[in-house]
């Protein structure tokens, strides 16, 4: 006879009955014994696994069933987690609380900017068959932080550190737009437009139009700016305040189509990618205060 009642001090474990079932379950996923593997470890975090957003309230028969571990062992674990404030429970139900997110803070509130991007963009760039990288802005320059490239498209090759000038860049239009006025106007003062191509943005005025379309729309396109056969695709990355911190884009060939069949082809990963960076930093910025 199963029994999901109350949890508590009168419900003394009692020895697994018979050895944990292994079929079709996330015990299964478990890597295999080794010197130094502790399984009651590997079961204890299988336990907080097996919940998710389409199961945040399970029964014990629920979380038995789907770790594959008996009705006893899988008791002692959650009686476990509840003394220890990680799991509680209304009798019947069991749900996580919010303190396992303790769990990975400390790994989080470690990790730089590049460690948060570098997995993103590696998987657009999989998906999409193109060159993407991650910059910030130094000065008048961009300083490339991550680089994930495919085919070389430049004549001059990006590298980690590498600078460029944010002006003719769609990383750095992306980055300019984000300033605060004071800021922008110095960087207006400072900087020296110059052309690095013909189709290069050399005016102030035409420079402040493109950056207000840009903040308008939320991404940059640049189109042979920097360098003739060169376009790129750009959007911002935001921290936990909504202040943008760094930029991440796409580069390809002209060749490959016109500014607007690129908007539509690479836009909407573009900002799904910046939106999931975005997150992962608001997430490490809340772990680290």
């Amino acid at each position: 006879m199963t029994n999901d009642g109350p949890v508590g001090t009168t419900n003394r474990p009692t020895p697994d009955a018979a050895p944990d079932a292994a079929a079709g379950s996330l015990s299964n996923d478990l890597p295999g014994p080794s010197s130094g593997f502790v399984q009651s470890l590997a079961r204890g975090l299988s336990v907080i696994r097996v919940f998710g957003a389409d199961q945040p309230l399970m029964t014990l028969s629920d979380i038995a069933r789907a770790t594959g571990l008996t009705r006893a062992t899988t008791r002692r674990f959650l009686m476990t987690l509840i003394e220890l404030g990680y799991v509680r429970s209304d009798g019947r139900n069991f749900a996580l609380t919010a303190k396992v997110l303790e769990l990975g803070f400390s790994y989080l509130s470690g990790i730089t900017l590049p460690e948060v991007a570098q997995p993103h963009l590696e998987e657009l760039s999989h998906s999409i068959g193109e060159a993407t990288s991650a910059a910030i802005l130094d000065g008048s320059d961009i300083v490339y932080i991550v680089r994930v490239p495919t085919h070389r498209i430049m004549s001059v090759g990006i590298n980690l550190g590498t600078r460029l000038p944010a002006y003719a860049t769609s990383m750095g239009r992306v980055l300019l737009a984000g300033l605060a006025p004071d800021a922008l106007s110095s960087y207006l003062h400072d900087v020296k437009l110059q052309a690095l191509t013909e189709r290069t943005v050399v005016s102030e005025g035409a420079l402040i139009a493109e950056l207000d379309a840009v903040r308008s729309h939320g991404w940059a396109v640049v189109d042979q700016e920097l360098e003739p056969g060169l376009r790129s695709i750009a959007a911002p990355l935001r921290d936990g305040s909504g202040a943008v911190v760094a930029a991440i884009n796409i580069s390809t060939a002209a060749s490959s189509g016109t500014s607007e069949s690129i908007r539509e082809r690479f836009l909407p990963s573009l900002q799904q990618t910046a939106a999931d960076i975005s997150a992962d930093l608001a997430l490490a910025d809340r772990a680290g205060r």
